[in-house]
């Protein structure tokens, strides 16, 4: 099974949606069931063979690195964007330079899922031997609307037969939702600006020539957008966990 061993977490947002809480904390740092929510992809990431990850930081960006600091694995680095947000596509070339060139995963620092079977490979570690950087520009972790807890039902992608994504349109068969994780090949981004853009840019251009692909993910993928969403998402990690 391939494994990728670097990794970009995008964590500098200012979870605005998430107020009053992130008004005294970095939306990351949020704990849910008694643990921040970075700590959660940082350990999907660490169990899927990641052994060195990106971090960017920029809202309570002290505490975010006070936080990570405190963690051995993966090894973290941290992409210091305090001057300036860098949106999702510029926030994640820049985190890229820290890192060797080659395949990474990339995970969104406020996106993760339980429910995984105990034996059989990892959703990251499925996305990793999935991906073909020869075939695809990126390979997106998808998810049934129905696995979802916290999410407004917005559906993001048509999946076809050969694993192949597009745009979701009212009519279109076997839609799913982006799950906040990516596997691609750095060399994507050669030649990217060097200011803030959103990676779905990279999305259509990807679909526009048939490499933008992706896997469904096994178990219960969780968002936690307003603080109304924290305790949904206890209560979907506490039957996860116990059976129940």
């Amino acid at each position: 099974m391939s494994i990728i061993e670097n990794a970009m977490v995008l964590a500098a947002g200012l979870g605005t949606r998430l107020r009053p809480i992130t008004d005294t904390m970095p939306k990351p740092l949020v704990p849910i069931a008694g643990k921040p929510m970075i700590d959660y992809v940082l350990d999907l990431l660490e169990a899927a063979g990641v052994t060195t990850a990106a971090v960017n930081v920029h809202h309570f960006a002290d505490r975010m690195e006070a936080h990570l600091a405190e963690r051995s694995r993966p090894s973290i680095v941290i992409s210091d964007e305090r001057a300036a947000l860098m949106n999702s596509g510029g926030g994640l070339v820049k985190g890229l330079k820290l890192l060797p060139e080659g395949p990474v995963l990339v995970m969104n620092a406020d996106l993760f899922w339980v429910g995984e079977k105990p034996g059989e490979p990892s959703n990251l570690e499925r996305l990793a031997s999935f991906f073909d950087p020869e075939t695809m520009d990126m390979a997106l972790l998808c998810v049934r609307n129905e696995d979802t807890t916290g999410h407004n039902g917005k559906l993001d992608f048509s999946l076809d037969a050969e694993g192949r994504l597009s745009r979701f349109k009212d009519g279109m068969d076997n839609p799913v939702v982006y799950a906040g994780a990516i596997a691609l090949h750095s060399r994507l981004f050669t030649g990217a600006p060097d200011d803030a853009f959103n990676l779905n840019i990279y999305f259509d251009r990807a679909i526009a020539q048939n490499r933008l692909f992706g896997i469904v993910l096994d178990g219960h993928w969780l968002t936690v957008g307003t603080p109304q969403a924290i305790g949904q998402a206890e209560d979907a990690i506490h039957q996860f966990a116990t059976g129940a």
